[in-house]
């Protein structure tokens, strides 16, 4: 079993003792992302959908620096503060991937890190060779 850490300066860094990323041979798991700008490390302005195509930035990146795609998501879990959401969130991800979709959760929370409206993470399974 290899174990690599995956990291790019092109998404948040890690707000706590965590990485953004680990890839286990050819699996790799995206640690949460909010919408948070990279540069500033501040919550992106906006309304939700500004929000949430971030949140789709950074897991981008993430998988960029993994040598993978979001098409590449076999599994992503969407947390929201508010379930209302539900329907963008179904749409935006209409604009962000291809069927087949990935396998999904999604949870409504009460609260998320810095006060974001929404927080997803991912499983990646890369075919290397």
């Amino acid at each position: 079993m290899t174990r690599e850490v995956i990291h790019t300066d092109r998404a948040p860094a890690a707000i706590g003792p965590y990485s953004q990323a680990i890839r286990i041979d050819k699996t790799v798991y995206l640690s949460g992302q909010i919408p948070l700008d990279p540069e500033s490390m501040e919550l992106v302005r906006g309304d939700i959908r500004s929000q949430v195509e971030q949140v789709f930035k950074n897991l981008r990146a993430v998988c960029e620096a993994a040598d993978a795609t979001l098409e590449d998501i076999v599994k992503l879990n969407i947390y929201l503060t508010d379930l209302g959401n539900f329907g963008l969130v179904n749409e935006m991800m209409e604009e962000h991937f291809n069927e087949p979709y990935p396998a999904r959760a999604a949870l409504g929370v009460a609260s998320l890190p810095k006060g974001a409206g929404v927080e997803m993470d991912a499983i990646v399974v890369r075919d290397q060779g």
